[in-house]
């Protein structure tokens, strides 16, 4: 053996961190863009009633823009619902200043949520009963919709012969947390269920996916699933109703939508780690094939994902050490750990560069990956109890 085979051999034991690489990009490609579909709205005696539904619980912080941004929507024949779910910061108060002059927006209570139910799924529920048009959007109010989102997803859902299309935007990543936590989701998310094309010839319930942030579908597919009813209890309402409606024959498509849609979920590490903590264990393990048993091994599988990130940047660091200190023999872990690490930043990368975002942001990736971690870990040790805006849920 030569004195190159091991640093050889290392290159090629690290290959399989720069698979995920070539993965995302055959899936971008085969993901729809909303700037492909046309922005010209119909007539209006010609075009479907699009009821919007909006879910609203103490946000008065996004509730006031969220409804000044559907207000400019190009779509002649359109509705608003906001329901005001109990909210104790004004958020009611403040989307019914937003609505003034427009009768096509109604701000309405939703009444007590009832036993077994999750908070958003009632509000969802209660919107739907409220809604008059054959399409149904449902969005949440930390979004912010451009005027051309829903004339360009109606077009794309027509086009794509889908029962359930939803938007994948742009995620707004201010603080340091953000912008080290939101890519390794988003690619976890990416990588496990692909784009538009790989969600619409799934062969599984298991391998769809909705983004809940802005999803649409037929008044008569809605119901044939049985309504919000029929994910009641489970944190990860949107992945449940895009297998709900794959199970019902129906088609499930995603297109990315970065121009027409943009969100920011969390604003910081605290609200980052109560809310993937509430969706990465509790709802991601139905996103496990191989039924109970898939289940029943998703925590372990679940921790390899942030360990696979970690642990190259880890090598590299305690191989460059232990090189500075003489010992020869760490030069295979070296080039290991420096291969593997810059599969990592690359994937990284690619993710920023999809969302806009500056590429060099991909150098925060073993923060976001050892946050991650610790999301986890915290999320497995609660398991299915779940708690989100001052409400404490078990979930299914």
């Amino acid at each position: 053996m030569t004195n190159l085979d091991f640093p050889l051999t290392a290159i090629g034991a690290a290959a399989a961190w720069w698979l995920p690489n070539a993965l995302l990009w055959r899936r971008l490609r085969a993901t729809p863009s909303l700037d492909h579909f046309s922005a010209t709205p119909p007539a209006a005696d010609g075009s479907a009633r699009v009821s919007i539904i909006l879910p609203a619980r103490n946000e008065a912080a996004h509730i006031t823009a969220c409804v000044q941004a559907m207000a400019r929507s190009t779509w002649p024949n359109l509705e608003l619902i906001v329901i005001d779910d109990h909210s104790t910061d004004g958020t009611g108060d403040l989307a019914r200043a937003a609505a003034a002059g427009l009768d096509w927006v109604h701000v309405i209570s939703a009444p007590d949520l009832p036993p077994g139910w999750f908070g958003k799924q009632w509000a969802c529920e209660v919107g739907a009963t409220h809604a008059t048009g054959s399409l149904l959007l449902f969005t949440d109010a930390d979004t912010r919709h451009a005027p051309d989102l829903v004339t360009r997803l109606v077009a794309a859902r027509t086009a794509r012969g889908a029962e359930l299309m939803s938007v994948a935007g742009r995620q707004d990543m201010l603080t340091v947390w953000e912008q080290a936590v939101q890519p390794s989701v988003f690619s976890l998310i990416l990588l496990r269920y692909g784009g538009g094309e790989a969600l619409e010839q799934a062969r599984r319930a298991a391998d769809v996916v909705a983004n809940g942030q802005c999803f649409m579908l037929s008044r008569d597919g809605y119901d044939a699933i049985g309504r919000h009813a029929s994910v009641k209890s489970f944190v990860a309402e949107d992945l449940m109703m895009a297998q709900a409606v794959w199970r019902s024959g129906r088609r499930v498509s995603m297109a990315l939508g970065i121009r027409q849609l943009r969100t920011r979920m969390y604003d910081g590490l605290s609200s980052l780690m109560r809310g993937w903590g509430k969706n990465v264990y509790a709802g991601g393990r139905f996103a496990m094939r191989g039924g109970a048993t898939g289940r029943a091994l998703y925590p372990f599988l679940l921790m390899l994902f942030p360990l696979a990130l970690l642990v190259p940047f880890v090598v590299l660091a305690g191989g460059a050490l232990m090189g500075l200190a003489g010992a020869t023999a760490m030069l295979p872990w070296l080039v290991w750990g420096a291969v593997a690490s810059a599969g990592v930043l690359t994937t990284f990368a690619v993710a920023n560069r999809l969302n806009g975002d500056p590429v060099h942001r991909a150098l925060l990736a073993p923060l976001g990956a050892a946050v991650l971690l610790a999301i986890c870990a915290q999320a497995v040790v609660r398991g299915r109890n779940v708690e989100w805006k001052g409400r404490d849920y078990l979930a299914e």
